[in-house]
């Protein structure tokens, strides 16, 4: 994400994230990592490092992935195996540990949340840019409350109406990212096709265009529109975002949901390959510049 993008078109940088800010899904990659790095220094094996806490190679292998919590005991014995004694050095990592196992706000929703979600909104929270490529609907972060109904109720058509207002809390509150003192910096191509598919009324419709007016105004959004002619091209890829952390140990991820599951590509040759497609698509969008103008026609064509 650190080439250089075509004139008029944003590069996304890192910004500074305040840890304290992060939630478990952010703290337990970090504590993770930091343990596979002490644990490679030392030349342990996964094996013998799960003989230590009473465990197997591939729950260490979790841990240090940020997939499972942790006991505060296990971690204590793992620094230990790993040679960190010192008070000084073994107390942050602790201190970390208690956070990491501290739910986040939407552990509230598990009832209607899958866990491979959960783990997206932990990670959503803590990116300091967003590369969004939709072609389905709104991007969620900038979907207006009754939009989010309609599309709700589409996808889960026996929903009740409580299921569907409890969805929408989740959406509105992930939305809270964008009004925070350091907001991430979202950077969406939406395909043309997403922007007039109607759903719900007309009334509906005009407020999504103009909150998407609102939002390319401020300086955190960019949103570029990428006209019919070049549509089967976004086709292509279909919808997937690319999230990027201010914290040098986190790796950007692409996400990608499915209808019952998620994958999440950090690999360097994925990720190029993501990229790389975000670059050509924005080279063939509308430039951020004409985005105002084009949604203007669209807020007229609504009836």
């Amino acid at each position: 994400m650190d080439a250089v993008q075509p004139e008029g078109i944003p590069a996304p940088g890192r910004r500074v994230h305040d840890l304290a800010d992060s939630g478990p899904t952010v703290l337990r990659i970090l504590l993770g990592g930091q343990l596979r790095r002490l644990r490679e220094a030392r030349g342990i094996t996964p094996k013998d490092a799960g003989d230590a806490i009473r465990a197997s190679a591939s729950k260490i292998s979790r841990l240090e992935l940020g997939r499972v919590g942790f006991k505060k005991r296990d971690v204590a014995d793992l620094l230990t195996l790993y040679g960190v004694l010192a008070e000084d050095e073994r107390e942050p990592l602790l201190s970390l540990a208690e956070r990491a196992n501290r739910p986040g706000w939407w552990q509230r929703y598990s009832d209607i949340l899958p866990p491979w979600f959960e783990v997206y909104i932990g990670l959503e929270e803590a990116a300091s840019a967003l590369r969004v490529h939709e072609t389905r609907f709104v991007p969620e972060l900038l979907q207006t409350a009754d939009y989010a109904r309609a599309a709700v109720g589409l996808d889960r058509p026996m929903a009740s109406e409580t299921e569907i207002e409890r969805r929408v809390n989740v959406l509105t509150r992930r939305q809270r990212i964008l009004r925070r003192g350091t907001p991430p910096q979202l950077w969406a191509l939406v395909d043309e096709a997403a922007l007039r598919r109607p759903l719900g009324d007309p009334a509906i419709m005009r407020a999504q265009l103009a909150a998407l007016l609102d939002a390319i105004r401020g300086t955190d959004v960019t949103l570029q529109i990428v006209p019919p002619s070049r549509g089967a091209l976004a086709a292509m890829a279909g919808p997937f975002t690319m999230l990027r952390f201010a914290e040098p140990s986190l790796p950007d991820v692409v996400y990608m949901e499915q209808l019952t599951s998620a994958l999440y590509l950090d690999k360097d040759a994925d990720l190029a390959v993501y990229k790389r497609h975000l670059d050509r698509m924005s080279v063939n969008a509308l430039p951020p510049a004409a985005t105002e103008e084009r949604l203007m026609t669209l807020l007229d064509e609504v009836r």
